[in-house]
């Protein structure tokens, strides 16, 4: 049985052709030819299949055959903001794997504590959108730009807000306990810090902004674990 291919095309309903990057890799590297039948995912909760009319070096057409809507298989919006690390790998990692699991939307904050004060976003989005290609997710997570902390915090956020920390001086309550109280399609927000973790400077205006201070249990996790262990507790606590 052939293998089935996914490109990502957004709007693929009206492009009617692969992306530049997508079609360079689809006619060289996979070979594809006309006639060949691929999938499309556009990012907003649908596969295509098509048809290839048109392969050339750069350029690959496409008839679209059949819309596929994909259920989404989590209800909230689960938005995770993260002080990314000094090694930049590990937040990729992160971004792969919460791709895979399900997300809709990555913030990177600069931090008081943050050892990293600068990134490129663009590859965090091509990581993103192979991750979700390879887990057939037909759901494309927002990725923006790195910001300050307090700046962030100002914004204004639907559904609920916690902010991870291990200060003990500061009231915690459990995360998945507080996720499991909440209706299943609430959406939610939640701060991870560096390696340092937040100031609790930090922590305490982040309260102020009506985050909530929250534990993600009693073993210390490092940066991308603590994000990723979010997105599960997220995901399960709808169950």
């Amino acid at each position: 049985m052939k293998e089935e291919r996914y490109f990502y095309v957004p709007n693929a309903s009206n492009a009617k052709e692969l992306p530049q990057e997508e079609a360079v890799h689809a006619t060289r590297v996979l070979r594809i030819k006309e006639g060949d039948q691929i999938y499309l995912i556009d990012g907003a909760g649908s596969f295509f299949k098509a048809e290839v009319t048109l392969a050339s070096n750069k350029h690959c057409t496409y008839s679209i055959i059949e819309e596929m809507p994909q259920p989404r298989h989590w209800q909230r919006h689960i938005h995770i903001a993260i002080a990314p690390t000094k090694m930049m790998e590990r937040i990729e990692w992160m971004a792969e794997k919460a791709t895979e699991i399900g997300i809709d939307e990555f913030s990177f904050l600069e931090c008081q504590f943050s050892e990293r004060r600068k990134m490129r976003t663009d590859r965090i989005e091509k990581i993103v959108v192979s991750a979700m290609k390879q887990s057939r997710k037909a759901w494309m997570p927002t990725v923006n730009d790195l910001e300050s902390f307090t700046d962030f915090i100002h914004k204004p956020t639907d559904g609920k807000k916690y902010i991870c920390h291990c200060y003990n001086e500061v009231d915690r309550t459990d995360l998945f306990k507080e996720l499991k109280t909440l209706a299943p399609d609430t959406p939610v927000t939640i701060l991870i810090g560096p390696e340092g973790d937040f100031s609790i400077e930090e922590v305490r205006l982040a309260m102020e902004q009506g985050y909530e201070s929250v534990s993600l249990g009693a073993s210390r996790l490092r940066t991308e674990t603590a994000a990723l262990s979010a997105v599960m507790m997220a995901q399960l606590a709808t169950n």
